[in-house]
C-alpha cells in the first residue's frame, strides 16, 4: 500500500467533509497489488524529488505505483497539486491553485530525458481559474519535451477547458502524438461523480482533437463500479467511436474515503474481458480494460500497439 503524504495543514478534502460516510469494501484478490519497494522505484521518486515535480501516481494514490515507477515510468501532473473542481470519485485535493511555475516545463522535460522515457504522460488537475484552463502551459510542456527528448512521444490527458475557447487549439498545436481525455462514467451519472463537467462538452473535445490532428491518436477512458450498467457503457463505446476516438481503457473504480462516492460493486476479471471485446468489435484500435487499468497504465507500450494497428490498416 502506498500512503501520500499531504505536507499542507488540515485535512486533505475539506470540500468533501459535509458528505456522509460510505461504507469502504473490502477488494478482491484480484485487486491486490504489491507495496512498492524495489530499488528502481526509489531512484524514480528521487528523480520526480529532485526535479519539484508532481505526478498523478501519488497525488491520485494509483495502485499501480509500485510496478510503473519500477520501469521508471511516472505520469507527470503539471500545474500543482490542487484542483479547482471536486470530483466525488478523485484523490486529488481540491481548492484554489497557487500561481503556475514557469520552470516547470524545463523541469518536465528534464526528468523525462533522466528517466530515459520513449513515452511519457503528462496530465494536470483542473485549471478553471486560467483563462485557458492552462493549455498555453500543456503546448510549453509538450514542446519543451520534444525539444530536450526529441525520441520521445508525448501523451496528454488533459482537462476539459470547459467554456475556454480556443484551448484544444493551442494544446494541439504542439502537437502531442496522443491526445487524451477521460469522460470518467456514463452521462446518468455526471450529476453526481462528475458535477462540474459535462458529457457531451467532453465527447466534443475529443472530436475537436481528431478534426485538428487526424493522424494523431486520440484516448479516452472510463471507470466502472459506480452503479452503471453494462448497456450504458456500450452507448459511451458507441459516443466515442463516432467521434473517432481511437483508445480506450476501461479500469475499477476504488473508492479512495469513506468521503468520496460508494463503490456499487466490482467487475469481475471475466467481466472486463467481455467489455474489452465489444469494444473492440466497435472499431477501436486499441482497447485496455482490466481492473487495474489506469489512463497511463502501459501506456508506453500500449503506444507501440497503437501505431502497429494503425499500420496494419494501411
Amino acid at each position: 500500500m502506498t500512503v501520500v503524504i499531504d505536507h499542507l495543514k488540515g485535512p486533505r478534502h475539506p470540500e468533501k467533509a459535509n458528505r456522509p460516510d460510505q461504507e469502504i469494501q473490502r477488494k478482491p484478490d484480484w485487486i491486490r497489488v504489491k507495496a512498492p519497494v524495489s530499488r528502481e522505484y526509489a531512484a524514480t521518486r528521487e528523480v520526480v524529488r529532485a526535479h519539484n515535480l508532481k505526478t498523478v501516481c501519488e497525488e491520485a494514490a494509483c495502485p499501480n505505483i509500485g510496478e510503473c515507477w519500477t520501469k521508471a515510468h511516472a505520469t507527470m501532473m503539471i500545474m500543482g497539486d490542487t484542483c479547482t473542481r471536486a470530483c466525488a470519485f478523485c484523490n486529488v485535493k481540491t481548492g484554489l491553485p497557487g500561481p503556475l511555475d514557469a520552470a516547470e516545463p524545463g523541469n518536465v522535460a528534464a526528468a523525462v530525458k533522466t528517466l530515459g522515457l520513449k513515452h511519457v504522460v503528462i496530465t494536470s488537475v483542473d485549471r478553471d481559474d486560467l483563462d485557458d484552463g492552462g493549455a498555453d502551459h500543456f503546448a510549453r510542456v509538450i514542446r519543451a519535451i520534444h525539444a530536450a527528448s526529441p525520441g520521445t512521444s508525448v501523451e496528454v490527458l488533459t482537462p476539459d477547458f470547459l467554456r475556454k475557447d480556443g484551448a484544444i487549439e493551442q494544446v494541439m498545436a504542439a502537437q502531442p502524438e496522443v491526445f487524451n481525455h477521460n469522460l470518467e462514467t456514463v452521462p446518468r451519472l455526471y450529476l453526481t461523480v462528475r458535477p462540474g463537467a459535462r458529457y457531451y462538452a467532453s465527447l466534443r473535445l475529443l472530436e475537436r482533437a481528431k478534426e485538428l490532428m487526424p493522424s494523431g491518436f486520440t484516448k479516452s477512458g472510463l471507470m466502472v463500479g459506480l452503479g452503471e450498467s453494462r448497456e450504458e457503457i456500450m452507448q459511451v463505446m458507441d459516443d466515442l467511436r463516432a467521434a473517432k476516438v481511437d483508445f480506450l481503457t476501461i479500469g475499477q473504480y476504488l473508492q479512495p474515503t469513506k468521503k468520496h462516492a460508494a463503490l456499487a460493486r466490482f467487475w469481475t476479471p471475466e467481466e472486463f474481458a467481455g467489455l474489452e471485446s465489444i469494444a473492440r468489435a466497435k472499431g477501436f484500435l486499441m482497447v485496455s480494460a482490466t481492473p487495474l487499468t489506469r489512463s497511463s497504465y502501459h501506456a508506453d507500450s500500449d503506444f507501440a500497439q497503437l501505431k502497429a494497428a494503425r499500420s496494419a490498416q494501411k
